[in-house]
């Protein structure tokens, strides 16, 4: 339904146009300018941003420059905290200047004056503690520690700037690392030398590649290895129904008998539906099949430009709904539970808010992997949001139609640049050795586009105005709330996911008036979910939070929760099994007499769109 949330954006020249003539189109004279001049400076600005935005990979300019100008205007009037400073400046130099005289009593080493950052891997190398590598790596961290002090801690300067100019800041000073230059790397060096070269001579082979392949948008070297129906999404099952936005599988039942409440997952559509079908060892489809569960999974379109003006409503009706009723259509049973991963499971908590306000009852359960519902404290992704962020985006995709994988990819990359970014030229480039792939990779590298309406709703209505939280969300024009939602939760959240921060993910324990059963996994936003038993080295923390229960805070709940070793998939399937039926006979695929006969073998055909 077009218009659910508010003003949507205004996606076809003809609608676009046409605010523009009646919003800008009239002065303070009331003197209405032509309709045609109106379109031609509407046209000219909103190409002229979208061609900036390509360069600048979607980030605003003025933005940027608005943080920095807040950060600095507000330092220029506050001497004391210049003074404090340059004390810091000083104390440093000091601490530097004895490091220096310690390293050439000793012979080159020192006790360190500064160590990195738990989650800084870069100076682990034992070269890293001899001279004069450790004075290079001594110095940069402790310009980078200045640095943060500099950024941040300024009288006046509003959250959101402090937090840009401190991560903007700390990018630049990255890309200056001594671990990134061959000639102050005592690893690079070191195998320089153990090659004779060779290293190097391999390095711009793999650049070069990697130019050639993104260039002819090809997919990284390795992923060939891993072929989606054979190697990848290979658990057995049949698409059972298509529109023009999902296909939705049913698997194959191993089971003897299965539980009569089918689960029905949906999986986010900024990625590929597999990363829960991933091999046959790791797949969470599979796992869930093999204890007696029938599955459904939408597999989401890959939209193109005929697909601009697909929405969220869209995909709540043609995605979650159809999904939900098909599956009951097929299974006969009364309730299902419903399943959804990162923006799948935002998205589902919307529908589910929208049917039970209406008092349907066809859910059982909700499940949430990695996904928000309040977007308050939505970590570091936000530092790309704000009104100017949105606005330039949407230039963006207003010009092509929907926003394409590498301009997602890029904030992704910037978000963890020492682990996604650096760690690549240093070990591909200059170490000249190929990160092996394997399957979470190849999943990771199969990107999919987003629609520009739906795309821009999302930002403007979660990210910036946190709708659904604040029960402003309308469903079929009656707003909903996360409070609407009255079926037993289990939420997942990851303890190093840097896309949904898990204390963001927790919040919907005190929004929704329902139980909810929360669980802390390890790991991050994809590796903490797929979390198969066996894995080595894997735990979890479980605690459930009772129907109108008070409030307990993030820190407080992470102290009080049963700490388990291993898969939270085990503990997820007992609690799903509490909240079952008697096990029945599976049913057959698909339901030829409802309109939903078996339309040929999973994983199907959008999972297919390049």
């Amino acid at each position: 339904m077009a218009g659910e949330i508010g003003p949507s954006p205004r996606s076809g020249p003809i609608a676009w146009l046409d605010g523009a003539r009646v919003s800008a189109g009239m002065d303070h004279d009331g003197e209405i300018d032509s309709y045609s001049v109106t379109a031609l400076a509407e046209v000219l600005d909103r190409s002229t941003r979208a061609m900036v935005a390509r360069a600048t990979l979607g980030i605003s300019p003025s933005a940027l420059v608005r943080a920095y100008l807040d950060w600095a205007l507000h330092l220029a009037i506050s001497p004391g905290k210049q003074g404090r400073l340059a004390e810091k400046a000083f104390t440093k130099l000091l601490r530097l200047s004895r490091f220096y005289v310690q390293c050439a009593a000793a012979g080159g080493s020192g006790e360190a004056c500064i160590d990195p950052l738990p989650q800084d891997r870069r100076f682990d190398h034992p070269g890293w503690k001899t001279f004069p590598f450790n004075l290079y790596s001594q110095s940069f961290l402790l310009n980078q520690q200045w640095w943060f002090n500099a950024m941040t801690g300024v009288r006046g300067v509003t959250t959101h700037h402090e937090r840009v100019v401190d991560f903007a800041t700390r990018q630049m000073l990255d890309l200056f690392s001594p671990s990134n230059f061959l000639f102050t790397n005592p690893e690079v060096l070191e195998k320089t030398v153990k090659d004779s070269g060779m290293n190097l001579v391999r390095g711009v082979s793999h650049f070069w590649e990697d130019v050639d392949r993104q260039m002819r948008h090809l997919p990284p070297p390795g992923t060939e290895d891993f072929v989606v129906g054979e190697d990848l999404a290979a658990t057995p099952g049949k698409v059972v129904y298509r529109n023009r936005l999902i296909e939705l599988i049913q698997y194959d039942p191993v089971t003897e008998h299965v539980r009569p409440e089918p689960i029905v997952i949906t999986p986010a559509w900024i990625m590929k539906y597999y990363i829960l079908d991933l091999s046959p060892g790791n797949s969470l489809v599979r796992y869930l099949v093999e204890q007696g569960y029938t599955v459904f999974m939408i597999s989401w379109k890959n939209p193109g430009r005929g697909d601009r003006d697909l929405g969220m409503s869209d995909y709540r009706q043609l995605g979650v709904e159809a999904a939900l009723d098909a599956a009951l259509s097929i299974t006969g049973a009364k309730q299902a539970h419903m399943a959804g991963y990162c923006l799948g499971g935002t998205l589902l908590a919307i529908a589910l808010a929208g049917l039970m306000h209406n008092g349907d009852d066809r859910v059982a359960s909700l499940s949430l992997f990695a996904a928000q519902t309040d977007f308050t404290e939505a970590g570091e992704l936000t530092l790309f949001i704000d009104e100017s962020e949105v606005s330039f985006l949407e230039d963006m995709m207003w010009e092509q139609g929907f926003l394409d994988t590498a301009q997602m990819a890029g904030a992704f990359q910037l978000l963890r640049s020492n682990d996604l970014i650096w760690s690549k030229v240093i070990r591909e480039y200059l170490l000249g050795e190929r990160t092996p792939m394997f399957d979470l990779m190849a999943w990771n590298a199969d990107g999919t586009r987003m629609p520009y309406k739906m795309h821009s709703e999302y930002l403007s209505s979660l990210f910036l105005r946190n709708d659904f939280a604040e029960g402003r969300w309308r469903v079929d024009g009656v707003p909903v709330s996360v409070e609407d939602i009255q079926v037993p939760i289990f939420a997942v959240g990851t303890e190093h996911d840097h896309v949904a921060p898990w204390p963001s993910v927790y919040k919907i324990a005190h929004l929704a008036d329902s139980e909810v059963t929360f669980v802390l996994a390890n790991g991050g936003h994809n590796a903490g979910i797929v979390s198969e038993p066996g894995h080595a080295h894997r735990h979890f923390r479980i605690m459930a939070t009772p129907e109108h229960d008070g409030y307990l805070d993030a820190d407080s709940w992470k102290q009080l929760a049963l700490y388990c070793e291993g898969s939270w998939w085990e503990a997820w399937v007992n609690w799903l099994d509490k909240r079952s039926g008697a096990p029945v006979d599976p049913p057959a695929p698909g339901k030829p007499d409802a309109g939903l006969p078996v339309l040929g073998p999973a994983p199907g055909g959008y999972v297919m769109m390049a």
